[in-house]
């Protein structure tokens, strides 16, 4: 299955590894990661600028403007539904 982050960008929900707030982790160890990460340019912004949410996949990590909780909905309803069959 495949998670949508928006502006055309899916990744597969197995690469998934977490899905973050940006707001809380803009501050202390958090924003040293995403500028480590940004140094090495493994983070793709695909929010054009309003970056509500960040996701960590096993190769790269996404600014998306779709918020955490949406995108966790959506996960989880992949995750469910594969139960269901």
């Amino acid at each position: 299955m495949f998670l949508h982050l928006g502006s055309d960008t899916v990744v597969a929900l197995r690469d998934v590894i977490a899905i973050n707030d940006l707001k809380s982790f803009r501050s202390g160890i958090n924003k040293e990661f995403i500028k480590n990460m940004q140094d090495k340019n493994l983070v793709v912004d695909i929010s054009t600028d309003n970056a509500k949410s960040f996701v960590i996949t096993n190769k790269k990590i996404f600014l998306s403007a779709i918020s955490s909780v949406t995108l966790k909905k959506r996960a989880e309803s992949f995750l469910y539904h594969d139960d269901d069959e």
